[in-house]
């Protein structure tokens, strides 16, 4: 009874650290005045690896996501250009890491659950980071991020492109809208 209250609170342990919240911020450079921007496009690729071959290799994960930033900076009232001579430049960088996570099921208020022995949860946490660029300056004017886990969700493809729509639209939330939108 001992070892199968143990593996219950062990899945339990697992199962919240896959619900666990998506955390999404950025920063926006003091001063900045987004309404005089109206153009944007893509800036070199980032020559670092995602951290995971599955992601590095997936031509979906690349397409899918650069179309969702591109959805969200049109609604943003930013024009994608392929003429020289836009106002910004996008740049993305994703990566995803083993992390590890342990437990002590609330030891210190006198009581725990199964065994009260620390319960460790291995799982992956990905960080997609958006970076919005002067394209004259080259100085970064806004930075959004977010991090989550991506346990189950990286060989999924449905379950892939959820988590990008998701990542995307909360960070896009954060940007202030470009001078297209007043025009």
């Amino acid at each position: 009874m001992r070892r199968i209250t143990g593996l219950i609170v062990a899945l339990t342990a697992v199962a919240a650290a896959g619900c666990a919240t998506m955390n999404v911020s950025s920063h926006i450079e003091r001063g900045v005045n987004f309404t005089q921007y109206a153009t944007y496009e893509w800036g070199p690729p980032d020559n670092l690896p995602v951290g995971d071959p599955r992601l590095d290799n997936n031509p979906f994960f690349n397409d899918y996501l650069q179309g969702a930033i591109e959805k969200k900076m049109a609604e943003k009232g930013f024009n994608l250009t392929t003429a020289a001579g836009a106002d910004l430049l996008i740049h993305y960088h994703a990566s995803v890491n083993q992390r590890l996570d342990v437990y002590r099921a609330d030891q210190q208020y006198g009581y725990c659950y199964g065994d009260c022995e620390p319960q460790v949860v291995d799982y992956e946490q990905g960080t997609l980071v958006i970076d919005v660029v002067d394209a004259k300056t080259k100085k970064v004017v806004w930075r959004g991020w977010a991090q989550d886990t991506m346990t189950g969700i990286i060989d999924n493809q449905d379950r892939l492109r959820k988590q990008v729509d998701e990542s995307v639209t909360k960070m896009m939330l954060l940007l202030p809208r470009g001078g297209a939108a007043q025009r």
